[in-house]
């Protein structure tokens, strides 16, 4: 049995406002911590439920914040920046049974800790053929045409509201509990571990491969917070707008839309200026 996490960060324990999760700050390095305890909770979790091999890819800004000196000694982390499927890169090779999502949140537009789909603030919506669409839901569409069941989410309690959406069946794990978008009541990451690595054995026994799962054509629709990063979107061959602040397009499989998200995103955040957005 071989199991994939996806680790992100703004659902992990104890996080809450920006700094916590931006690279190079005081906060950030001490919440690097707690979300490596997090992760480190599901991997043991995993490993106690008869995993094999668990593979953890990091999914957060950079792709460089767990500190894998600190993780059990079993696991292989996969990290940095550039890769074919960005959050969900290795469940193309086949040889993924059950992927986990570690610290998801909740998507642009929602309500939810730290909640935004791929950019912080510049992205006020995302729609998946006319559902309004998170990280989670994305990313589980993706991996579905791998035939690779997602089996596990944790985050604060909304995100695991919107994960019986995309995964109804996945264990759900409630690390914090939703006040604002930069305030929770947490827990600490002693009984976060202790509820993650239990939830994970559980969902171990989940971690069995299916038919692929071919359902597009998808369109994916995304609004902006300012009228001339819609412009510069279209710059993304097959994209078009669709309002003065919206863009959309259509791909025949997640793998192509996923793919072009990220290009989206990509321009879309070359463009965005310093103090006007």
């Amino acid at each position: 049995m071989k199991i994939l996490i996806s680790a992100d960060m703004e659902g992990a324990t104890g996080v809450t406002w920006p700094a916590d999760v931006l690279p190079g700050t005081p906060q950030w390095e001490r919440c690097r911590a707690m979300f490596t305890s997090d992760v480190d909770a599901a991997v043991r979790g995993f490993y106690d439920g008869g995993a094999d091999e668990v593979i953890v890819n990091e999914a957060h800004w950079t792709m460089r914040n767990l500190l894998l000196e600190n993780m059990d000694e079993r696991v292989k982390m996969l990290t940095g920046r550039h890769k074919s499927l960005s959050m969900v890169e290795g469940v193309q090779h086949a040889d993924v049974d059950g992927i986990a999502f570690v610290g998801y949140h909740a998507g642009a537009g929602m309500e939810g800790v730290l909640a935004h789909t791929y950019l912080a603030n510049s992205i006020t919506g995302v729609w998946l053929n006319d559902v309004r669409a998170s990280e989670g839901l994305l990313n589980a569409r993706v991996v579905a045409e791998y035939g690779v069941p997602v089996v596990l989410v944790t985050g604060d309690d909304v995100a695991c509201e919107d994960a019986l959406g995309y995964a109804p069946e996945a264990l759900k794990v409630a690390v914090k509990d939703h006040v604002s978008r930069y305030a929770a009541v947490c827990r600490t990451p002693a009984a976060t571990a202790v509820d993650i690595r239990a939830a994970a054995k559980e969902a171990a026994a989940l971690a069995v491969r299916h038919e692929p799962v071919q359902e597009g054509p998808f369109t994916i629709a995304l609004e902006f917070d300012a009228e001339h990063l819609a412009l510069t979107a279209t710059v993304v061959p097959g994209v078009g707008r669709v309002g003065e602040r919206k863009v959309a397009y259509t791909s025949a499989t997640m793998y192509e839309g996923i793919r072009t998200f990220k290009a989206v995103t990509t321009v879309v955040s070359a463009a965005v200026e310093e103090q006007y957005g």
